[in-house]
């Protein structure tokens, strides 16, 4: 079962993932109450089957994870606004305090 490509196996680990969470945890994170359709690493395996096999999963809505989750990764800031108007991600620049102050 070391083989990233075992693609029955995945399946498995990955409708095993979808029945204990079946909503998806960023719309979660919002309040927000979306059905859950992809199980996505937590932290990306970059092919390593260790990662691959052994790594957390959470579900995700298929919104979630083809916008939140990859700028999440590419930009290393999550660009979701809460219901106040600021971005929810405490690391986005607007938080910074500038130089001098």
């Amino acid at each position: 079962m070391g083989r990233l490509h075992d693609k029955a196996a995945w399946h498995r680990r990955a409708r095993r993932q979808l029945q204990y969470e079946p909503l998806c945890a960023m719309c979660l994170s919002e309040g927000k109450i979306v059905a859950a359709r992809i199980a996505d690493h937590v932290e990306p395996h970059h092919n390593d089957p260790i990662k691959f096999w052994n790594g957390k999963l959470q579900s995700l809505c298929a919104h979630c994870h083809e916008s939140r989750k990859k700028r999440l990764e590419h930009r290393g800031l999550d660009n979701a606004i809460g219901v106040d108007g600021w971005p929810i991600d405490p690391r986005y620049p607007v938080y910074r305090i500038p130089y001098g102050y």
